[in-house]
């Protein structure tokens, strides 16, 4: 009876310690360390929003987003203050360079110019890639945008080839189709207003599985609507955290959601891989490496052990390409459209320009260079593009849309396959 009280009170000893152990894992986690980060760094001049317990600022950035969504917009650019009010509102507070929370994560927020450069420039990888958040690894995988070190440079390697410029004036005749298909459907529209960021949705999917992937935009479609439900999931619920280590056991509808779309959306991706792979196999492809998935398939068969790539890195870098590749595009074009409602006056001159040089006949790569004023335009966009492309860019394309409907863009009618009046 002794041995086993004995053992008992052992037994007791060692759940009170390991239960002391686990406060005191979580105190440090969810409070010691990161008052102590926010003090050393208040020390040395950068300060921010305080942290909170668990939470950290994620509760403050939802609240202020939703209040800036909430308010009409006017006709105006001037979007930063909508799609990232917590920036705007707590670098005038607490100057450029400050620091905020998700969760128990320090942030810290730059924005002068000449530190920006410093961080891009990462000489001597003195500015390592930020982990991605588990959630948006869902939307990109771990290919291009988030792997590092050799990985990141084999696969730049193999984009650069597929994208390099003499293959970019080849995949000229294929987005002039995708174009054409995009003018055709405008023409049921004359008289009516048009949904521009919806058409130019579907015009980068076209162009992007056209020249990346080799299909139409039909075909890689329930690819595309899958990634963007999973964007949408992702920007709802990126500032609602929980306590740590409940979703390993209990998964919200949002969660389940996001897994039952993700595991589709890979589905999918595979089995446009094996479509590929059986065109290549039995000659209905002609094997000249001309479309990055055909790229990405001769590296999975590489000899070269060290070369080759796995399935799952196959089914990332295709995610980034039709996720990353299309939402930039898409969103700038929306950006050209609305400034070009606003400045009619560059809209003429650049139509003028255009006309002269091509006249009613396609464009052609060769010829882009003599685009004098276009190319004003675009250095022009610079400042817009860096807007548009923020890092929650679903809020982004709120914005846009709002903007886009106060232009009431009106197209009269379409007098060539080519020009738009």
């Amino acid at each position: 009876m002794r041995a086993l009280g004995n053992l008992a009170i052992t037994f007791s000893s060692f759940l009170g310690l390991l239960s002391l152990w686990i406060i005191i894992k979580i105190i440090y986690k969810l409070w010691w360390r990161p008052t102590r980060v926010q003090k050393l760094m208040r020390s040395r001049g950068i300060k921010g929003p305080s942290y909170r317990f668990i939470h950290g600022n994620t509760k403050e950035i939802l609240s202020m987003k939703n209040k800036a969504m909430e308010k009409p917009m006017s006709l105006s650019h001037n979007i930063f203050s909508r799609v990232q009010p917590h920036i705007d509102s707590w670098i005038k507070i607490y100057g450029k360079n400050y620091l905020q929370w998700y969760g128990t994560e320090a942030q810290l927020v730059v924005t002068e110019p000449e530190l920006i450069k410093e961080i891009l420039n990462n000489k001597g990888d003195a500015f390592p890639k930020f982990e991605i958040h588990p959630v948006l690894k869902k939307i990109i995988g771990d290919g291009l945008v988030s792997s590092v070190g050799e990985k990141w440079a084999r696969h730049r390697k193999l984009s650069n080839h597929a994208f390099h410029g003499e293959s970019l004036k080849g995949m000229s005749s294929a987005m002039i189709t995708s174009v054409e298909i995009m003018l055709q459907r405008w023409k049921s529209y004359e008289g009516k207003e048009i949904e521009m960021y919806e058409e130019f949705r579907l015009l980068t999917s076209d162009v992007i599985s056209r020249t990346a992937f080799g299909n139409d935009y039909e075909r890689g479609q329930n690819i595309f609507e899958m990634l963007v439900r999973l964007a949408e999931l992702v920007s709802d619920n990126i500032y609602k955290l929980r306590f740590p280590g409940i979703s390993k056991f209990f998964k919200t509808d949002y969660q389940i959601e996001l897994d039952i779309i993700d595991s589709k959306a890979r589905n999918n991706i595979i089995e446009m891989i094996k479509e590929k792979e059986r065109k290549m196999m039995t000659g209905k492809e002609d094997n000249s490496g001309s479309d990055f998935l055909e790229l990405l398939l001769k590296a999975h068969h590489d000899a070269d052990d060290s070369q080759r790539i796995s399935i799952n890195t196959m089914i990332d870098e295709c995610k980034n390409f039709y996720f990353a590749g299309q939402e930039p595009t898409n969103s700038l074009l929306a950006w050209v459209v609305l400034l070009l409602a606003i400045h009619t006056d560059w809209q003429e001159e650049l139509r003028k320009e255009v006309l002269t040089l091509f006249g009613k006949q396609n464009p052609n790569p060769d010829s882009f260079a003599k685009l004098k004023k276009l190319y004003q335009f675009t250095m022009i966009l610079k400042s817009g593009e860096k807007m548009c492309m923020n890092s929650n860019r679903r809020d982004s394309q709120k914005g846009l849309r709002e903007l886009l409907r106060t232009t009431q863009l009106h197209f009269s009618h379409l007098e060539s396959d080519h020009e738009i009046v």
